[in-house]
Formats: structure tokens, sequence, C-alpha cells
């Protein structure tokens, strides 16, 4: 909320550096695979690419026409995919900052995006209580997940790319099978809506966070909630 990132060291627990730049509130970043660049989202419209090494801004990405929500970098780092309040998605060449192509089919609000384990999809959340996946090659919609009740907030490729796991704010978790379409479970427990989710690196677990105040870690097969953890005072 005061308009900038940073940058810290696990280890130390101390900040390495601020990028300071935008002109609104930062609400979405990403690092590209290989670390050496940061992309950041404002609720000014834009995307901003950083150098992390020296913490310089290198590219300005133009081009919504209302606030970007949610940013992505590819598996091979050579996209950028963003997702805004103008319904669309966007598709960007991190090297040069040019828009490659606009994917619309969300009535509402994207609020979260990200790409397959292999690169040839993304994914989509959306205030119109869907999900959407899309063929990076055509730029066309594939399929649409319906299930939730509400907001979709958060969503995740299995690191396998089998699987989505989508947050809402209907309370729940949905994991769903990418073939098909088909919901293969639903994960209740939190009191208040679900802002976050991500897969483990094995996936075999799930991790959610909620305006409840909670992190609960879920197991996949059973769908039984694992473990809370609590600390955090606010949402």
């Amino acid at each position: 909320g005061d308009n900038t990132l940073k940058l810290w060291n696990i280890i130390s627990g101390m900040g390495v550096d601020i990028f300071k730049g935008h002109g609104d509130f930062v609400s979405s970043i990403a690092f590209s695979p290989d670390g050496k660049f940061i992309v950041s989202e404002s609720r000014g419209y834009t995307l901003k690419l950083w150098e992390v090494s020296s913490g310089r801004e290198i590219r300005l990405f133009k081009g919504h026409v209302d606030n970007v929500t949610s940013v992505a970098f590819s598996p091979d780092g050579r996209y950028i995919v963003s997702g805004s309040d103008d319904t669309t998605l966007k598709l960007w060449d991190a090297a040069s900052g040019r828009e490659i192509g606009t994917f619309k089919g969300h009535s509402k609000w994207v609020t979260s995006v990200a790409f397959s384990p292999d690169g040839r999809y993304i994914v989509s959340g959306s205030k119109d209580n869907t999900l959407k996946i899309w063929d990076i090659s055509s730029g066309k919609e594939i399929g649409t997940f319906q299930g939730h009740s509400y907001f979709v907030s958060s969503i995740a490729f299995s690191p396998d790319g089998r699987y989505i796991v989508s947050g809402s704010w209907d309370k729940t978790i949905k994991l769903w099978e990418v073939s098909s379409g088909r919901e293969i479970k639903t994960f209740k427990g939190h009191s208040s809506w679900v802002r976050s989710v991500a897969f483990s690196p094995d996936g075999r677990y799930i991790a959610s966070g909620s305006g409840d105040n909670t992190l609960k870690l879920w197991n996949i097969i059973s769908g039984m909630g694992v473990d809370i953890f609590k600390g955090h005072g606010d949402f």
C-alpha cells in the first residue's frame, strides 16, 4: 500500500532493496524463473519490470484500460501474463515489452492468472465465479470451470500440470482436473473468504490463506486439513 516493492534476505530477515516507481498500491509480483527480474502490477493500469541486481526499472507495460490485478511469468521466462479489472488477460513479450495478445471471455474482473508448468496454457480466475483455460498459441479459450458460488480469488496449477486449485470468496477451495474440467474435490474449513492458494512442490498438499487470518494445509488425496497456521492479526 506504500506503492513500493521490497526485497528481503531470508536468512537475516533484513530488507535488501526498495523498488520505487509505482503511483498506486502494488498487489501482485512475480520473479522471473532465472531470478534476475521481477514483474509487478499497480492499480494504475501498468506493469513494471525490474532488474533485481540493480533495483532499476527497465520496462513499462501499458495496454490495460483498468486496474491490473495479477501477473505471472511463463516457465521459460519469455512471456508475462496479466489480468485486469477490464475483464481481459494480456500476454506480453518480456524482453521487448510488446503486447502479444489479448484474451477476452470473462464477464467480470480477472482476479488471478497462472501459466501451466509446460508453458502452453494460462488459467484465469474471475469475479464472474469461473475459471478459464486459454491456449497460448491460438489465444482461444479452451475450457471454463464452473462451481464456485462467489468470486474466484486465486488459482494455481499443480506441478505436473494435471490439476488446478482455486480459492474463492465462497470460503472454499476446489480441485479441478485439467483434461476433463471436472471438479475433483472441495475443501471446506475456512470461516471467511479464501484469498490465496498454492501447491506444494511435490503436489501432495495445498496451502490456503484466508480472511479468517489463518493459513491451512490440505491433503489432496483425503481432502482433509493437515495443519492450521495462526499468528496473523488481520486478513
